[in-house]
């Protein structure tokens, strides 16, 4: 499995403010979309994310986002090392991803960048 990057997750109350103070940070303007009731504006390496708080209580479970070439391919691998996988693959707005655990609890987003088929 080839890992591509890493993503730092932010929950932040201000979406506008945190997206405006990333984009000078990074120099990268947010790339904004919905999922689930979460507003999120990915910006450089970080995806911060604003909504509900039940929601962004299960999102800060997850320690980061890892990009893979292929999911399916981070399924098999992490499925044959001892991880358990709790949802995914499934279609995101910019391509696939999973949620992993880890054997020591950790817990992981990875994502590709594949359009769906």
């Amino acid at each position: 499995m080839e890992i591509l990057g890493t993503t730092l997750r932010i929950c932040v109350d201000d979406l506008e403010a945190s997206a405006a103070f990333y984009e000078r940070l990074t120099g990268a303007p947010p790339l904004r979309f919905e999922r689930g009731g979460v507003s999120v504006a990915a910006v450089g390496c970080f995806l911060l994310m604003s909504g509900p708080e039940a929601e962004l209580e299960i999102l800060r479970k997850v320690s980061a986002t890892i990009a893979v070439k292929d999911v399916d391919e981070a399924y098999s691998t992490l499925t044959g090392i001892g991880a358990r996988v709790l949802a995914g693959p499934v279609e995101t707005p910019v391509g696939r991803n999973l949620i992993a655990v880890h054997p020591d609890g950790s817990v992981f987003e990875y994502v590709d960048r594949k359009p769906a088929a």
